[in-house]
């Protein structure tokens, strides 16, 4: 192809669309730059979310559409560069953390903690640095689901706690500070100071995203959440049941209340499939999820089917993610965590903090 142009390769590659995004590598800035040297182009890609997996097939798409252009010379390099988006207003960032979801469910049952932890193995998989918070201080789950129940926390010389590496993650939860066995007898401010501290005086480094486990409900630690921490955006977990959609919803507008950008819905345990004779049954009913994604008019991304080895993965210590990486299961986590982190850079970027002016 003669003549060739950055603004003749840039109308071409217009017409590549990066699916988790949903928009043109133009129009979504993940083009770096384009570089021609004769008849040889080479292309820079930076995506702002994670996608290990996906960087491949998006090379291979752009070479495609410079191919059909006639320019068949090209060379394609794809890198992730994650980056903070904005918060609530009012709320002090968190050194060290750019970005908070928050993993929310309206009711208990419904699968909201083994999806966190997966979902935080699923990020972390596809190239970002992942810490996880459990937040349900009656009922800390996080510490067994990684492996990790029997380790305590160091303390340094300031009296930051050191967060527990779980598979290779940053980790904090009341569970390593308190006997599991020990039932937590505390009223609702004990709780949110208990969150507080936890979040603040953990020596955290270098986190793209922090995954937080909520309890289920909309009480005293998801208003504390949405009144003192800088959460970036939430994510809903539900079954197709009615009861538990009746539930989520109220998870949902309770978000939207406070302002907390939703980054979609997961739909747990949607079909299971018999182990003998591969007959497939919606227990719980069908598309409820998508249906109630539909109404709120937010992101659904994606349904987990219902099988044991979910359950006894997370029991036995080693997430589904990090014990088949390459399983179907895992890759469906993994897809739910592309889909969840490039919602997010659909956001606005977060703003650094004006210095102090004084006018004498």
């Amino acid at each position: 192809m003669a003549d060739l142009t950055n603004e003749k390769i840039e109308k071409i590659l217009e017409n590549v669309v990066d699916i988790h995004t949903e928009q043109n590598i133009v129009v979504s800035h993940a083009l770096d730059n384009i570089a021609i040297d004769g008849d040889k182009v080479v292309i820079d890609i930076v995506l702002n979310y994670p996608a290990k997996s996906y960087h491949q097939i998006l090379a291979d798409s752009i070479k495609k559409a410079l191919s059909d252009a006639d320019i068949k010379n090209s060379e394609v390099n794809v890198e992730t560069k994650v980056v903070a988006y904005s918060t609530q207003k009012g709320v002090d960032i968190l050194p060290e953390v750019k970005n908070i979801i928050a993993i929310a469910s309206g009711k208990g049952g419904v699968g909201k903690s083994t999806t966190a932890v997966n979902l935080a193995l699923a990020l972390q998989a596809e190239g970002a640095k992942v810490a996880i918070l459990d937040a349900d201080i009656y009922g800390p789950s996080q510490p067994r689901m990684l492996g990790v129940s029997k380790l305590k926390p160091e303390t340094t010389g300031e009296g930051k706690l050191l967060p527990i590496l779980g598979h290779g993650m940053q980790s904090m939860s009341i569970g390593y500070l308190v006997d599991e066995e020990n039932p937590m007898i505390w009223r609702g401010p004990m709780v949110t100071q208990a969150l507080e501290q936890m979040l603040r005086d953990t020596l955290w480094r270098g986190v793209d995203y922090m995954v937080i486990d909520l309890p289920p409900g909309t009480g005293d630690t998801q208003l504390t959440l949405s009144q003192k921490i800088p959460v970036s955006g939430s994510v809903i977990v539900t079954t197709p049941q009615d009861i538990a959609l009746i539930d989520a919803k109220k998870g949902l507008k309770m978000f939207e209340k406070v302002n907390i950008p939703i980054l979609g819905i997961v739909e747990n345990m949607s079909l299971h499939i018999c182990s003998n004779c591969g007959h497939e049954e919606a227990i719980f009913g069908t598309g409820g999820g998508k249906a109630m994604a539909d109404e709120a008019n937010v992101n659904f991304l994606g349904s987990l089917p219902l099988e044991i080895e979910i359950r006894t993965d997370v029991d036995e210590g080693t997430p589904t993610v990090a014990k088949n990486p390459e399983g179907r299961v895992a890759e469906i986590y993994k897809e739910i965590a592309r889909k969840v982190s490039a919602k997010l850079t659909q956001q606005d970027k977060a703003i650094s903090a004006f210095p102090s002016i004084t006018i004498e």
